[in-house]
């Protein structure tokens, strides 16, 4: 057993003493953006199969923002002129595109074709704007995002907010997700002019970079965090704008979050292998963008090394607890008190991270208190079940893009 216990120690310390490391040293960074003479000239992008339940309370809040945006430089993408979608789309006056090929079903490609659709029209936007059809925008989304944009960034993400988060503990548990990716980590990457992780939609991209890939060329199972990859790579400048606020419908129905991040990790891993040995090469101290590339080059490793010896401690109290119940060695009931106290601990630690991203998140975050007190004694569990996650993306034969429906909300 102390063989199990010294290899878990150690890879846990590895894993402790390479985040430290790799957050201490990425903070050596100065990717500036440089300011670039523009108009507003905005178009938005709505990827929108089927999507008739919520795609009007998108439309809505775009039409009534404070910043006015022409509603037919709004482009929602379906798949059948028969789809109740495009009735509810001309109600709004916006544009609707039909997709062609049918076959490729992931959101990256929808985009692709319809940017490629847009700039056969010889249609120049100074930024794109893409939404998922269950997004509804605060009222200020885009009067914010302006000054943002006017500083050159080349891309930009709004604050993810919950639409539903106070409709069940599994959507505030998913919403805390993206606290964590957002308030934790890309909060501090703007603080330090590092590129940030681009997670689902509400972002923009500049037109000068659509025009020079000529379409969307992001097409993995998660095509935002290739975005990122690309971005970090080609040091490209990124701001996370926590003054746009989208509202974002998290799943209500634990077996749809299990999907959603099965396909969340594959895709994550899909585009390790795209990306990692070219970011690995591209390191130079000298880099202005050095500490993004660093910090995405190793990626989740030290978390990962972290969780593997977390399992191997936790794996090896289990079977010598077993092993010694079987012999019918009073050792196992040692062993039983030593798993549980286990199992509380790491329970414990993941409350108190949940209890810490509630906090940072304040008010910002759409929970009552009632939903931020069953996210606080839920989540952890919620995190822990990411493990099993892992382990079905990582040895599945394929993972592919599954529907998860909207509108699905106990209120409106």
């Amino acid at each position: 057993m102390i063989v199990f216990r010294i290899i878990s120690i150690i890879l846990i310390f590895i894993g402790i003493f390479m985040a430290t490391m790799i957050s201490f040293i990425s903070r050596k960074n100065c990717n500036k953006p440089k300011k670039r003479k523009c108009t507003h000239n905005f178009c938005v992008l709505i990827p929108a199969r089927y999507e008739s339940r919520v795609i009007e309370g998108l439309l809505k809040s775009i039409k009534n923002q404070s910043y006015k945006i022409n509603m037919k430089d709004v482009y929602v993408v379906v798949e059948s002129i028969k789809d109740e979608t495009v009735n509810i789309c001309k109600k709004y006056n916006t544009s609707v595109f039909v997709r062609k090929d049918l076959d490729l079903k992931r959101k990256g490609y929808a985009l692709d074709e319809a940017v490629k659709y847009i700039l056969s029209c010889n249609k120049n936007y100074d930024a794109y704007f893409i939404f998922d059809a269950d997004n509804v925008l605060d009222e200020n989304y885009f009067k914010n995002m302006i000054p943002v944009f006017d500083k050159g960034y080349d891309l930009a993400a709004g604050y993810r907010n919950c639409k539903n988060g106070n409709d069940g503990v599994v959507p505030a548990a998913s919403a805390l997700t993206f606290s964590l990716v957002n308030t934790v980590f890309n909060e501090k990457k703007n603080r330090e002019t590092r590129n940030i992780t681009f997670s689902g939609t509400g972002f923009y991209i500049r037109g000068y970079l659509i025009k020079k890939w000529g379409g969307y060329p992001f097409h993995t199972l998660t095509e935002d965090y290739e975005l990122s990859s690309y971005a970090t790579l080609n040091n490209l400048t990124t701001y996370y704008n926590v003054n746009s606020v989208f509202y974002d419908e998290q799943p209500l129905r634990f077996k749809n979050t299990i999907n959603q991040r099965i396909r969340w990790i594959r895709g994550y891993f899909d585009v390790r292998k795209l990306y990692s040995k070219k970011m690995f090469q591209s390191l130079d101290s000298a880099d202005k963008n050095y500490g993004s590339k660093l910090d995405e080059a190793f990626g989740i490793i030290p978390y990962i090394l972290i969780v593997i010896g977390l399992v191997i401690w936790l794996l090896s109290l289990m079977f010598f607890m077993i092993y010694n119940f079987l012999l019918n060695d009073k050792l196992w009931k040692s062993n039983a008190l030593e798993l549980i106290i286990y199992l509380f601990a790491i329970y414990f630690i993941l409350m108190v991270m949940t209890f810490v991203m509630l906090i940072l998140e304040g008010k910002k975050i759409n929970l009552n208190k009632k939903s931020k007190l069953k996210a606080l004694f839920y989540n952890p569990i919620f995190m822990i079940t990411y493990v099993p996650c892992a382990i079905r993306a990582l040895t599945a034969k394929e993972v592919s893009w599954t529907r998860v429906e909207h509108g699905n909300t106990k209120k409106s």
